[in-house]
Order: C-alpha cells, then structure tokens, then sequence
C-alpha cells in the first residue's frame, strides 16, 4: 500500500512539474512572438512604426497572435508584453498584458493580426498597473503614422497618449482600437519570473538578471530600433531646434510625469 501511495504522489509530483514547465513556456513563447513581430520593423523601413514617434515613446506593448472574431457581433482577444523607458535610457523588463475589444455592426469571420501600442505619457501605463485602460477612454488613441517621414509630413506633434498598429501578412499599418480594454495579466507576470509577489513596478525597476533569456533579447531588438534615436525632439529628428517644452516630451518610470496633477 505503501508502495502503490508512493508512486501516486510520485506521478502528481511529475505532473505539477510538467505542468509549470509549460506554464513558463507558454509566456517565453509569447516574449519570442513579440520579438518577432519588433524584428518586422527592421525589414519594411518604408512601412513601420515612423522614428520620430518611437524617440518619444514613454512604452511599448506588443501583443502578437491578437485573434478576432466576428458573428454579428465582434470581438477581439489577445495576449502580450509592455515595456518601459528608464530614466537612463534604456528598456525595462518585460510585464504581461491582455488586450480585450469589441466591435459592432454586421460582420463574419476570424482572423489574426499582431498589435502594437506606443505610449507617449505614463499616464496610459499607470491605467494598466492600478486595474484595466480603455483606449479612447482613460487615454487617448490613434491610428498611427506609417513611415520614415511620416513624423515630419504629418501629425509631427502626435498629440495622441496612444498609437497603435497592426501587423497582418508581413506588412504594417494604423488601427483604430478605440474601446479595446488593456488589463496586467498578473498570472503571467507570476509565472515568468518565479514569483507570485512580482508586481508591474517591481518588474520595471528590477535588474534584467531577474528574467528569463528570452526577454532580453526582446528588450535587444527593441534597443537596436531605439538606441540610435534622439529621446527629444529637434535631436537628429528633423523636427527643428531644442525647446524646454520639447525636453518634457519623454517620460521615463523613474520620472514623475509634470502632466499627471494637471
């Protein structure tokens, strides 16, 4: 009897543990799926995300594979990553997101795309940490600008919190997502990094030693895109001179974003 309680406990024992190796490799897939879809903007410079708007990105989510689905009715699920600028320049550890929408009017079908979301402020980001963002709601949101230019030939001032973008067939373009909800996925951030008290801000703040390998080669391609740009406007943007107002445009996590009592 005692043999046959052994092997039982043996066998659930093996069980929780394939059962949390593919938990932790369910969220490296999902790291390496971003990091795939940020390789796409090397490749189309014509057709990505403009540089004059990522010099002045507080964050970046991405969400591959996000699934939508319409019957009469639409709806739009997906699950990714979100990033954000240090005081020093650099790219935080990657926390899980979900993005959620819904669509009305008569559609059919399903497909899937790969979104993209840049913030421009910490306000949009902070939505995200205390609960749930509603774009268009708590933060503005528009489709982006497609381009090397297109931050010099339109909407130079990107008044927007929020731009997003889709990937579909390779090629990349704006989306309005006005409505979509974007929630922390807690569960994820817990099982990526080990830790059940592994909270957003701890996330953002921590050394990069703390994440699995495959974040950091997230957090490279992100770096390779960003790192020869300027954070401030007028800096070998092509958008003209240095202004005091143009040195708030970047808004890092170890910043206190001036907008945020205004």
């Amino acid at each position: 009897m005692n043999i046959k309680r052994t092997a039982i406990l043996l066998a659930l024992l093996a069980m929780t543990a394939v059962s949390s190796a593919d938990a932790a490799t369910r969220e490296e897939k999902r790291v390496g799926d971003a990091a795939d879809v940020l390789e796409q903007l090397l490749r189309i410079p014509e057709k990505t995300i403009p540089p004059a708007l990522l010099s002045r990105a507080y964050a970046v989510a991405v969400i591959p594979n996000v699934v939508k689905a319409a019957f009469g009715l639409g709806a739009r699920r997906g699950k990714g990553i979100i990033v954000v600028r240090q005081g020093d320049n650099t790219w935080s550890n990657p926390a899980f997101i979900t993005l959620t929408g819904g669509s009305v009017g008569w559609q059919a079908g399903m497909q899937s795309t790969d979104i993209i979301l840049v913030f421009k402020t910490r306000k949009g980001v902070d939505g995200i940490e205390n609960g749930r963002l509603t774009l268009g709601a708590d933060a503005s949101v528009a489709a982006g600008p497609l381009g090397r230019q297109a931050g010099v030939a339109t909407d130079i001032e990107f008044q927007a919190e929020v731009y997003s973008y889709s990937r579909s067939r390779g090629l990349f373009a704006g989306i309005a997502l006005e409505g979509a909800g974007v929630t922390m996925d807690r569960k994820a951030n817990a099982a990526f990094y080990s830790s059940s008290s592994m909270t957003p801000e701890r996330i953002f703040v921590s050394s990069p030693n703390i994440a699995p390998d495959i974040a950091n080669t997230f957090v490279q391609i992100l770096t390779a895109q960003t790192s020869r740009l300027a954070t401030q406007p007028g800096m070998n943007t092509g958008v003209g001179p240095d202004t005091d107002e143009d040195e708030s445009e970047v808004k890092t996590f170890g910043m206190p974003d001036p907008t945020q009592d205004q």
